[in-house]
């Protein structure tokens, strides 16, 4: 634990002007980014007293071992660069919301030339038109299955649209009124186009109009008795009337704003947003945070504006957003929302009426929303902490295992091994850290391993020492280890470079190292470790048999009971790695099976082969050409034609494939290899 006043600037060396400033950790990782109107006045009530700081802060600043700013023109670029930074470096000690689910968005893919309705959930693309999000997507579906009638725009797959132009006929959306079917060209582009327009602008929140357009249009077809036509507008008023229903109006003026609530407590906040599009509700959205950092209700309020907006633009940044607290840089914010949306953007708190009767509404929604993840979570936590003191128990750690890391190697029948590593923080899976190994088949003293040809063992041992070599070279370019007299380097060592903060691949160092396998894969990744001179890392097997939990040394297992929270977080943690690992195995066989003879030329990418392909048809026409016929395709050198050439002659068949079932010769000179019939028992 560090002293700040060891790394505490000079008194004059901190300028009195707007910045940012980071601290780092004694390997050079970023733990804390914050910004300031003054970093001169900032940056002193860190180094105060630690006894007199916020418990948080504290750790903080006991974590760092030194600190740094940069110094800019406005407090707009500094909420700016502060957002980027924490965005790329992922501190640990700064506020950071997460979505308590992933919510469901109403899009319209403008950037198509036949526009498609649809749900979609995650990031955001370029082009696409949203509404929402929303609390579930069956309210999505019934939204615009009432809308469809009305507006019959595509909603249809590429690949079900793509078929029914090919077949001449229309699915049956376009048979019952519901897609104006562009497929087959009952609509032009440019008419199915205006259709997605008028749809979004109905979504949009402009329906009065259109409304008033299709009454005046039924009052019309009634008065020159076309009944059928005013019939048929009256029922697509009626089910548009029914699609604004499922929206009641909570504003009265048709506003457009946002309105933001917070609830917390001493340890966590929740923050519900509510997205109102023409004075009707048009979406939801909900995060849960850790208050690691002393942070109040305004500074909840700024880290969520900038989560929410930081990659909006134009429209999707309303006029008004409505906050419990005003954070302490509102008129920065506001400029910087101003920016985003191209137009004047009011941050403010509502005091009466309407807009104070919604924000308590919003309110009450993160009240709810923090009781129901508290909930959970003290479930989760309970049991994962069982589990976690159960294996410690059991093994006879010196603590808890928090960073567990699993391996597991899978082939079939000895061909295309591969190797992965699953990494389990606090009982979590942590994706993010997962990492894939192709076996080489070669790793140090190889002359320990008798036999010829690859085996789980030996790649065991391979795998293990692969990732903390990496993690020992990692710690060489922080200077935190270095190799002693006499030690030999490790291979492709580096000298100590600058770290640009952000989180290494291999930097840190699991509690417990697990197998899959049981004495000699553990006896394996022992033997890695040793080698390494690593020896504060714990390292246990699960034999899939008996769920036997086997020790470095032991001659007997540890058998954990069924019911053991700790057993079932090991296998959870096996299970993990083995599903990974047979993932990787296959994608490299298949890739392996569907390649052909011009996969082997090296420097032809993609692009060229298909050219090649679609110049002569097939392979076998383009091994049978010359090369200065190979010239002649676009994009083909003489040397690359050479080349094409002696690797398709290097590939030639002995002879014609023929199809056993029916003595036909089959045109294409490397049949299909078909699949094995089994992969149970092969793939481990």
């Amino acid at each position: 634990m560090a002293d700040p006043s060891s790394y505490r600037p000079q008194p004059g060396q901190v300028p009195d002007s707007p910045g940012v400033y980071r601290f780092r950790d004694e390997h050079r990782r970023v733990i804390y980014v914050g910004k300031a109107k003054s970093l001169r006045q900032r940056l002193a009530n860190y180094f105060q007293d630690v006894a007199g700081l916020h418990p948080r802060t504290a750790t903080m600043v006991t974590t760092a071992a030194s600190v740094e700013w940069t110094v800019v023109s406005t407090e707009v670029e500094a909420l700016q660069l502060e957002y980027s930074w924490i965005k790329e470096y992922d501190p640990r000690f700064n506020v950071k919301y997460r979505d308590d689910k992933s919510y469901p968005s109403l899009a319209v893919t403008l950037n198509e030339e036949f526009p498609r309705v649809q749900v979609m959930r995650g990031a955001k693309k370029k082009g696409v038109r949203y509404f929402g999000p929303y609390a579930h997507a069956w309210a999505i579906r019934e939204t615009v299955d009432l809308m469809l009638r009305v507006f019959p725009v595509r909603t249809c797959s590429a690949g079900v649209f793509k078929r029914s132009a090919q077949i001449g006929r229309p699915c049956l959306l376009g048979y019952i009124g519901k897609c104006s079917a562009p497929c087959v060209g009952r609509v032009s582009p440019e008419e199915h186009r205006e259709l997605a327009d008028d749809f979004c602008d109905f979504m949009a929140g402009r329906t009065g109009a259109y409304l008033s357009r299709l009454e005046k249009e039924m009052h019309a077809a009634a008065e020159e008795m076309e009944y059928e036509k005013a019939a048929r507008l009256r029922d697509d008023i009626g089910a548009l009337r029914r699609a604004m229903e499922k929206n009641a109006v909570v504003l009265a003026d048709a506003t457009d704003a946002d309105i933001v609530a917070v609830a917390e407590d001493e340890l966590e906040a929740a923050v519900q947003i509510f997205h109102v599009r023409g004075g009707r509700v048009r979406g939801q959205r909900g995060w849960v945070t850790d208050k690691v950092e002393a942070v109040d209700t305004a500074g909840l309020v700024e880290h969520a504006l900038q989560q929410l907006y930081g990659e909006e633009s134009g429209e999707s940044v309303p006029k008004e957003v409505l906050v419990p607290a005003l954070p302490e840089d509102t008129p920065a914010l506001s400029e910087w929302l101003a920016a985003r949306r191209g137009s004047q953007v009011s941050l403010r708190i509502p005091q009466r009426g309407d807009k104070k009767s919604l924000m308590e509404t919003v309110h009450r929604n993160a009240q709810q929303s923090l009781a129901l993840h508290k909930t959970r979570r003290a479930s989760d936590l309970t049991t994962r902490s069982r589990a976690l003191e159960e294996i410690a128990a059991a093994l006879d750690l010196d603590g808890a295992p928090l960073r567990i890391e699993c391996f597991d190697i899978s082939h079939l029948q000895g061909d295309d091994v591969v190797a992965s590593m699953v990494v389990f923080e606090d009982g979590l899976a942590r994706k993010s850290e997962y990492r894939r190994f192709q076996i080489k088949g070669r790793v140090g003293d190889a002359q320990i391993w008798h036999g010829a040809g690859q085996d789980d063992v030996r790649s065991m041992h391979e795998v293990v020492s692969r990732r903390f070599r990496r993690y020992l070279q990692e710690k060489l370019k922080t200077g935190e280890w270095s190799p002693e007299d006499g030690e030999d380097a490790l291979p492709g060592e580096q000298a100590r470079s600058e770290d640009d903060g952000r989180p290494k691949r291999f930097a840190y160092p699991p509690q417990l190292v697990v197998v899959d396998g049981g004495q000699p894969q553990v006896a394996a990744a022992q033997r890695a470790l040793t080698e390494l001179g690593i020896d504060d890392v714990a390292v246990c097997g699960l034999a899939k048999r008996l769920e036997e939990v086997w020790l470095p040394g032991e001659d007997d297992p540890v058998v954990l009971p069924r019911t053991s929270e700790g057993l079932y977080l090991l296998q959870r943690v096996r299970d993990e790695a083995h599903r990974f690992a047979i993932q990787y195995q296959r994608n490299k066989r298949g890739k392996r099976l569907k390649a052909g003879p011009l996969d082997e030329v090296p420097g032809l990418g993609e692009t060229r082969k298909q050219a090649l392909i679609k110049h002569f048809g097939s392979v076998k026409k383009l091994r049978g050409a010359t090369i200065d016929q190979i010239c002649e395709v676009p994009g083909i050198g003489r040397k690359t034609a050479e080349t094409v050439a002696a690797a398709l002659a290097a590939a030639t068949p002995a002879g014609p494939a023929v199809n056993t079932a029916t003595g036909e010769i089959m045109e294409d000179e490397r049949p299909a290899p078909a699949e094995p019939s089994s992969e149970r028992g092969a793939e481990q």
